[in-house]
């Protein structure tokens, strides 16, 4: 079956997410993560990664103004997803004073930032790519991470350390989530465009992948 043809026989959400379960799996399943998450690394790794996201997530938030307006990225601006603060009082937590002076963004999340603000410019459809890959994976399989880590480092549950993973303004995850879904449904774009929001979505998953590829390099596990 023709990606065309799935996208006109089934919801436009259904489709994104299978065409793209591939390259999910992928960064899912990265080095880092399953070493991450199966306590082989220290909090560094954590703190770490957490910074990377800071930079991803500043590029996703500081387009939002732009966007509020436009009728295909606008109505999945949805204030209670923001989490730049939430970030930056998870770091302020992990990290000594003055961090924002140190922090560094890999080379692969200033590629991944690029292309968000690329899209975010130029593109709103593919921009809706990003924020669905980011958002609705961090309602989903981010709560599992925020479990993980407060047993691991010791973290206050939903407190510092893990506040980047508490939707505190989302009284009902699972409802958001189909609400998110019905928006991608009716994505006002013709099937054409449809094709290439999910090979940016794809695009955005491969982006991450690149960024859990670069912190596994620099947090091998020793023997």
């Amino acid at each position: 079956m023709t990606p065309a043809h799935r996208s006109a026989t089934a919801p436009f959400s259904a489709v994104i997410r299978s065409a793209s379960h591939d390259r999910h799996t992928e960064a899912e399943t990265s080095t880092f993560i399953g070493d991450l998450l199966g306590g082989r690394l220290g909090v560094a790794a954590y703190a770490r990664y957490t910074e990377q996201l800071w930079f991803v997530y500043r590029a996703l938030e500081d387009a939002a103004a732009e966007l509020a307006g436009d009728p295909v990225a606008g109505p999945f601006l949805r204030p209670e997803l923001l989490r730049v603060a939430a970030l930056e009082r998870d770091l302020d937590h992990l990290l000594a004073p003055g961090w924002r002076d140190r922090a560094a963004p890999l080379p692969e999340t200033l590629g991944y930032t690029g292309r968000i603000a690329e899209t975010a410019r130029a593109w709103p459809a593919g921009y809706v790519a990003h924020h669905y890959t980011r958002y609705l994976g961090d309602l989903s399989g981010g709560q599992v991470i925020r479990g993980i880590a407060e047993r691991t480092w010791g973290f206050a549950r939903k407190g510092d350390g893990v506040r980047f993973y508490v939707f505190d303004a989302i009284g009902n995850p699972a409802a958001f989530k189909r609400e998110y879904r019905s928006l991608l449904d009716a994505l006002p774009v013709d099937e054409l465009e449809k094709q290439r929001v999910v090979d940016e979505c794809r695009r955005a998953f491969a982006h991450n992948s690149a960024v859990f590829a670069a912190l596994g390099r620099e947090f091998p596990l020793t023997a």
